[in-house]
């Protein structure tokens, strides 16, 4: 894994919330052919609710202590719902909607996040590190295999970015956790 996007360079990973202005809304899809498309819907949708469940996860790994562990999981956590817009953003430029299966997702986010946090900070960084190299292999199949537009591809790649940063992170805290 790398913070790289092939030969674009490296993105900033600091950045957790990129700026989309107004005119960035663009609807998509007229004249592409049909099998494309029906590839496109379906990395969208998968992307959407696997960012929901991600969303969930860090929101109920997230205790009231002011800690910056705490910290990080809320950055983490706006980060997943920054994904989580652009992939609904995407799927209502086309024209589609999210999956009606989403809630499901959100249930499964809701459990990883709850049952690690009851068992402590290294269930935490570890069910957070585990979670985001499934995102990064999942993130990389769909790159592989589906031909996005270019927007969309950009900002696939940009989001796989993002999950590395956040098992780096995860791994070195997990180095430091008694």
């Amino acid at each position: 894994m790398s913070g790289q996007a092939g030969s674009k360079g490296t993105m900033d990973l600091s950045v957790i919330r990129p700026e989309m202005r107004e005119g960035g809304v663009v609807m998509r899809g007229e004249g592409m052919d049909p099998a494309r498309l029906r590839g496109i819907k379906n990395g969208l949708r998968t992307l959407h609710t696997l960012e929901l469940m991600a969303v969930n996860i860090y929101k109920y790994q997230i205790t009231g202590e002011p800690s910056e562990h705490n910290r990080l999981l809320v950055a983490a956590m706006c980060n997943e719902m920054t994904h989580f817009q652009d992939f609904q953003v995407k799927l209502f430029e086309y024209g589609w909607k999210p999956s009606r299966l989403r809630w499901a997702y959100w249930l499964v986010g809701f459990t990883f996040g709850a049952l690690s946090r009851l068992f402590g900070k290294r269930a935490i960084l570890r069910t957070g590190i585990w979670v985001e190299i499934k995102a990064y292999a999942h993130y990389t199949e769909l790159l592989d295999t589906i031909d996005w537009d270019d927007e969309t591809r950009r900002i696939v790649e940009k989001d796989r970015s993002d999950e590395v940063a956040h098992v780096e992170r995860w791994r070195h805290l997990l180095g430091s956790v008694t």
